[in-house]
């Protein structure tokens, strides 16, 4: 495994549990609504227990298990159950503030139990997916458009690792870069020596929602040479930093020519207007990328639905299988 200063990295991440404000970086003018309005907590699927976050599972289609890393580091692992032998492409997914809020052991389960992102592998793999799988935010076209691609091409599924992440304050490029360095020269390393993954950046993803958007999007095109895409789902971005993701995604391409890139927002996002501000931008500059607009809130029900299923779906059909 990849070293790092240890002390340096746990009194980074130390100090990011400190509850950190919400404003963006570079903000001069008063932000939009930030996560910190989202609530910090998200009711199970009904019936459901809590999954064991000691010891690995298999979850139907879906085995898991939790990792712990020095400075009380967690990653939560997914690997689909289907593909035994094979190696898949891997994602890094990010989740959103409130699971910072609730620390490493509880927030580290935000993708696979409170985003339901099992029942997403489990629901691509048998598909149509319904406007139910969506909770009921489906757009019949885009809904049409997803079912025909599926049956076209099956969902060939990829390896996700969710890692947990401190409530890190977007206006300090030094929390950044903190854990950017811990997920960057700790996590993946030990991915890709533990798990069945393809281990070329063109088939290595990172993804995340609200706060985990804005991490995906600093940490992915700071490090485009590291991955084959870079996704975000309602990242909490502001309309200050529009110019500065247009800079930043200029040099991560220029970096990488075939990187992917992917901003998605919804009807009721709280960073909606930013998010489209940035997709004009990228536009305007030559920045090829997959831009959607879809229906839902920004909230745990989004994440359940379309969050997970996009994030999956757009991973595995853009990352390399080679």
């Amino acid at each position: 495994m990849a070293m790092i200063d240890r002390r340096q990295f746990v009194a980074g991440v130390g100090a990011c549990l400190v509850g950190c404000s919400r404003k963006p970086a570079g903000a001069d003018a008063p932000p939009p609504p930030q996560p910190s309005t989202l609530p910090m907590s998200a009711p199970l699927e009904a019936g459901a227990e809590p999954l064991d976050a000691g010891t690995a599972a298999l979850l139907g289609r879906v085995a898991m298990d939790t990792w712990t890393f020095e400075g009380n580091g967690r990653a939560a692992v997914l690997v689909p159950a289907w593909t035994a032998g094979e190696r898949l492409p891997m994602l890094v997914a990010m989740h959103g503030r409130g699971e910072a809020m609730k620390g490493p052991e509880k927030g580290v389960l935000g993708w696979p139990r409170d985003y339901a992102l099992v029942r997403a592998f489990e629901r691509l793999a048998a598909p149509p997916i319904t406007n139910e799988d969506l909770e009921g935010f489906a757009d019949p076209a885009r809904l049409a458009t997803m079912n025909e691609g599926l049956r076209a091409r099956p969902f060939g599924g990829v390896v996700v690792v969710c890692p947990y992440s401190p409530d890190v304050d977007l206006r300090k490029p030094a929390e950044i870069r903190a854990y950017a360095a811990y997920l960057m020269n700790v996590v993946l390393p030990r991915a890709r020596k533990e798990l069945p993954v393809l281990a070329s950046a063109a088939s290595t993803g990172i993804d995340g929602v609200s706060l985990g958007g804005a991490l995906s999007l600093r940490i992915g095109l700071a490090n485009a040479a590291s991955f084959g895409a870079v996704g975000t789902l309602q990242p909490a971005i502001g309309e200050d930093q529009v110019e500065d993701f247009a800079a930043l995604a200029k040099a991560a391409r220029e970096k990488n020519p075939k990187l992917s890139l992917r901003l998605l927002t919804s009807k009721e996002d709280y960073f909606r207007r930013a998010i489209e501000k940035t997709s004009a931008a990228w536009r305007a500059a030559g920045l090829t990328h997959d831009y959607a607009d879809v229906p839902g809130p920004h909230d745990y029900p989004f994440n359940r639905g379309p969050g997970a299923i996009e994030m999956l779906l757009w991973h595995d059909r853009v990352l390399s299988r080679a």
